[in-house]
């Protein structure tokens, strides 16, 4: 993921800047979409649809100072770096966290059961990042958390006990691959200094040498897709590799090979226009309108994708309030989270991922399997309806600190016979007013997002 925040810390010496144009991953044109050809693909896309709400963790060895994740060893013009230490004395810094990343106090259980108890569905993990670090035991490279500071703890094959954990809790899985490797020498080869994101290297003057990297990304996302039981989901990141940026790493065969063993997986090719992008993934904000095709707003918990220090954090009304407007334009919204460097969700987090849970529990019947209405909004109210057409259902999101007031009011979507407050079931009192539904909210309410069916 490429949202970068600044972080001063005076003994690792990098402060890394945002820019929005370079550091998010921009959304593909809507005309480009091409639905998946292959029925099994299609009946798995349709179930994660139903979804609505998953998580994406990032964990690796840019957590061990609690930096962002990778981007800090890129040289591009909005990244800027203290001058006090030369790039590749930082970049052996960089590199050198595999052998401090020591996560003595991994649990998967826990980052599965605290994800459950927010009403998420499906999972994406880092296997991955674009710094090459791999959180599973790779054999095509030495350079994993399986060989470095915690080998030989029976939790060093990290990925295998992230699956089980989340597999046990009725998870969607899916697997999150960088295309790029900065640490390999088939893409940044140091015979050549750094040219920003890319590999660094003439391909055409060097075709064996990219051919290596290739296989090298072929046999690397087998490895993942061969050996850690059912996967749903295929997420690529670092989409400037691609050939129509002529780093052509042969996505057919991939794709191919991915889906022989694992049928029906979704692949998500983000940003590559075509058949192996089968949703779509805006990056740290949602589409000004309702989308017809599937896709999947990428939002952090902070405002971080990895661990920081001293994070600042969403509320659970904040998180409620985006995910009603994704559900109401068409999409599924995936909340990024970042473990410690000692392998535990914070407290913190926790926290406000429990009060999701504890929404979501009394509401989820407006958010879960529910599909999109033509006139989809109305200021803070954001309407739903459920797949056979009988229910209809409006979120009213509150900004941090607002209350609820005592009515609420909409044009359309205007009920035949009833409408209820979705927690408790109540029946409310409504009158029609000109244009404008008004509905009469109980006294005692508390100050969060509230949900209503309209019949």
């Amino acid at each position: 993921m490429q949202r970068i925040f600044i972080t001063l810390m005076a003994w690792c010496y990098v402060v890394v800047l945002a820019i929005a144009q370079d550091g998010v991953h921009k959304q593909s044109a809507a005309a480009d979409y091409q639905w998946p050809s292959e029925p099994d693909v299609l009946a798995k896309l349709h179930q994660w649809q139903d979804l609505k709400f998953g998580v994406l963790l990032h964990w690796g060895i840019y957590s061990v100072p609690g930096i962002v994740e990778s981007w800090s060893i890129c040289c591009e013009d909005w990244i800027k770096r203290d001058t006090t230490r030369t790039y590749e004395q930082y970049r052996k810094w960089y590199f050198g966290l595999a052998d401090e990343f020591k996560p003595v106090q991994f649990d998967p259980q826990q980052w599965a059961t605290v994800m459950r108890q927010a009403g998420m569905k499906y999972m994406i993990f880092t296997t991955k990042h674009h710094d090459g670090f791999c959180m599973y035991d790779s054999r095509e490279t030495d350079y994993t958390i399986a060989r470095h500071a915690f080998a030989g703890d029976a939790r060093s094959d990290v990925l295998r006990h992230v699956l089980d954990a989340f597999r046990a809790e009725n998870f969607m899985l899916g697997t999150y691959f960088s295309k790029a490797d900065w640490h390999s020498q088939y893409y940044w080869w140091d015979v050549y200094p750094n040219r920003g994101r890319n590999v660094n290297y003439p391909i055409k003057k060097y075709p064996w040498r990219w051919e290596q990297f290739c296989q090298f990304t072929y046999r690397q996302i087998e490895e993942i897709m061969a050996g850690y039981g059912p996967v749903d989901i295929l997420w690529l990141d670092g989409g400037w590799v691609c050939a129509e940026n002529n780093q052509d790493i042969h996505m057919p065969e991939i794709v191919s090979m991915a889906r022989r063993h694992q049928p029906g997986l979704i692949v998500v090719d983000r940003t590559i226009r075509g058949p192996y992008e089968n949703y779509q993934t805006p990056e740290q904000t949602i589409p000004h309108e309702q989308l017809a095709y599937p896709w999947e707003s990428c939002i952090t918990l902070s405002d971080d994708w990895g661990y920081v220090p001293q994070p600042r954090w969403k509320s659970p009304s904040k998180v409620i309030g985006l995910l009603a407007e994704v559900v109401a334009k068409g999409g599924n919204m995936v909340l990024g989270v970042g473990p410690t460097p000692q392998g535990r969700i914070q407290p913190e987090a926790v926290q406000r991922l429990q009060a999701i849970g504890q929404w979501l529990e009394k509401n989820g019947k407006a958010i879960y399997g529910t599909t999109i209405t033509p006139l989809y909004h109305d200021g803070n109210i954001w309407f739903t309806a459920s797949k056979d057409g009988a229910r209809r259902y409006a979120i009213c999101t509150l900004s941090d600190g607002e209350s609820l007031p005592a009515t609420i009011a909409w044009k359309g979507n205007e009920p035949a016979k009833r409408v209820r407050l979705l927690a408790t079931g109540k029946t409310l009192k409504f009158k029609r007013d000109g244009e404008k539904v008004v509905v009469y909210l109980p006294s005692g309410l508390p100050a969060e997002p509230v949900a209503l069916e309209i019949e």
